[in-house]
């Protein structure tokens, strides 16, 4: 079964929530990257596995939980309760059959989950992305699933908000199969340290252009 890796920042009102609904089988690796709310402490005394990653940076954390993690099949997601773990078999399932190589779940809002400005920034992105690599994706989602030694295999070299983007772009210009499904995709609990704001959708989006540089 997969492990979930979930890198955190300061999600001590998420985890809760987040990890009472991981779907039977699937085990969640907390990375976290320097929370001063006690994040790791409660994901411990939840019964998840934590793993520290000093060096802040969204990449920097998801490769840590991609070194830790064991079992033969990866998925990453947010841990803001903006997205269920009930919905990760319908990423994680394709990879595991073998259909596909890298799936990710293309996030369906609800109303006011996704800034305007987050919007129009994720559709620059993809439209980047398909003139460039060919591959055609409603989002850039932050829940997906591929196999780790794969993961490993592609090198991926951005530790912040590059690594997603450079993660689709090594797999593309490896002829994976790339694949997309619908998941829904709720209000987060509390603001977003990425998307909650202009200046962080900025700082990811430097980021990413940077991997397209």
């Amino acid at each position: 079964m997969p492990t979930v890796v979930l890198p955190v920042l300061d999600e001590a009102q998420a985890l809760p929530w987040v990890l009472s609904r991981m779907p039977a089988g699937y085990t969640p690796i907390v990375v976290d990257n320097g929370s001063t709310d006690g994040s790791a402490q409660i994901a411990a005394g939840l019964g998840a596995r934590v793993v520290a990653e000093p060096r802040r940076g969204f990449g920097a954390a998801c490769y840590a939980g991609l070194l830790a993690a064991t079992e033969a099949v990866v998925c990453f997601m947010d841990c803001d309760a903006s997205l269920d773990p009930r919905d990760l078999p319908r990423v994680a399932d394709p990879v595991r059959a073998g259909d596909a190589d890298l799936v990710l779940g293309a996030r369906l809002a609800e109303r006011g989950a996704m800034a305007p400005h987050a919007r129009l920034a994720n559709r620059a992105l993809t439209l980047e992305l398909r003139r460039r690599s060919g591959v055609t994706l409603r989002d850039l989602g932050p829940m997906r699933a591929a196999r780790r030694d794969g993961l490993l295999e592609l090198g991926i070299e951005d530790r912040r908000f590059g690594w997603p983007l450079e993660m689709v772009l090594r797999a593309a210009a490896q002829g994976w199969r790339i694949a997309e499904v619908g998941v829904p995709y709720r209000a987060r609990s509390g603001r977003s340290k990425v998307t909650g704001t202009v200046r962080g959708t900025v700082r990811a989006v430097r980021d990413m252009a940077g991997v397209l540089g």
